[in-house]
């Protein structure tokens, strides 16, 4: 066989193998996710975590130069040997499938974290009126201590890089009760790529690659140590999106810092009013007057915020992520952070906020 189709075939069997894949999410939960991505996690982590800068964002920069400059040195043989750039293509991607998979991305055909966490997915309207009217009351509450007044905005009082060592704070008791969501090895990081992936409408990231979470340094600050530990979430192995909003949420309120708190409930409540405004606009209404003026400040801050970057660029990408994700083994895509509520409601019924 000729050398220049092995990694093209190579491509097609791993698209084989990932489409068998579903039908043993225990195997990858045991051999993988709980072992040899563990072992991978920690080495990168430990090589990378120290550096002050995002070592995957420079990567990918000169990823993206290489490939620009790789097209246009070819550009005047494309007609002539279009097939063997189209093959060298497809190696390059195959390549690039391989240690994508390899280094994080099984972790989208692991066990469901319902399933781990012995959780229904299911809930009734009247268990989410329930449920929203308990985080209204929770969230008023540490909205006023933080601010002894209910019509000022929560203003979040430390650094980026401060949130990234607390969040550790968070998750340390979260994993007490948990173990498995226990994080070592700190490698969290502002994105060098801020200003494009607010455009792209997103507030981070984790680079499969490299293992360090980046963050979208512009983000509104109240939501900051919510949106990192979504993030860390990923790095611990966590794939699915609404899988990491839920334990992001976990891993804020379990701080022991009022502000931390804030984040994480104050997120979860955006969620659970959103629903509500679009399943009846009544009850919506009526929920939204017992919410402090506070806290609706905060939400209009963030409104604000990405409203100021809403372009073309951003549905485009939504749509790109939505369709990766579903191809991907995560059948809501996008709408799959939302479905985090699913998690939250039924995890509280038989616990405090």
């Amino acid at each position: 066989m000729n050398r220049k189709y092995i990694l093209p075939l190579f491509l097609l069997l791993q698209i084989i193998i990932l489409k068998i894949l579903p039908y043993f999410s225990d195997y990858v939960e045991g051999f993988y996710s709980n072992n040899l991505y563990i072992r991978i996690s920690h080495v990168l982590r430990t090589v990378l975590g120290k550096i002050p800068f995002s070592v995957g964002d420079c990567v990918y920069g000169l990823l993206i130069v290489s490939f620009i400059s790789w097209f246009w040195s070819i550009r005047k043989t494309w007609k002539i040997s279009w097939q063997d750039h189209v093959l060298k293509i497809l190696g390059k991607i195959s390549v690039f499938y391989f240690f994508f998979h390899l280094l994080w991305a099984f972790n989208y055909y692991r066990e469901p974290l319902f399933e781990k966490m012995n959780i229904k997915k299911e809930y009734t309207d009247a268990e989410l009126l329930a449920f929203t009217k308990r985080l209204i009351v929770k969230t008023n509450d540490i909205q006023f201590q933080i601010t002894k007044n209910d019509s000022t905005k929560v203003v979040f009082p430390y650094s980026q890089k401060e949130v990234f060592q607390m969040n550790l704070d968070g998750y340390d008791n979260l994993a007490k009760e948990h173990p498995y969501f226990k994080y070592k090895t700190l490698s969290v990081k502002k994105s060098l790529f801020s200003v494009p992936l607010t455009y792209m409408g997103f507030g981070g990231y984790l680079n499969p690659f490299t293992n360090e979470a980046q963050v979208n340094d512009l983000l509104p600050m109240y939501n900051f140590p919510l949106t990192s530990s979504h993030e860390m979430a990923h790095q611990m192995g966590f794939a699915s999106e609404s899988e990491c909003n839920f334990i992001g949420v976990l891993a804020s309120v379990k701080n022991n810092n009022l502000y931390y708190q804030y984040s994480g409930y104050s997120f979860a409540l955006r969620y659970c009013l959103g629903i509500w405004q679009i399943k009846n606009e009544k009850i919506f209404e009526q929920l939204k007057k017992q919410t402090h003026t506070g806290i609706l400040k905060n939400y209009k801050e963030s409104y604000d915020f990405w409203r100021q970057y809403d372009t073309f660029i951003d549905k485009g990408f939504h749509f790109l992520y939505d369709n990766f994700l579903k191809t991907n083994n995560q059948k809501d895509g996008m709408e799959g952070y939302s479905k985090f509520v699913d998690l939250i409601v039924n995890y509280y019924k038989t616990r405090k906020l």
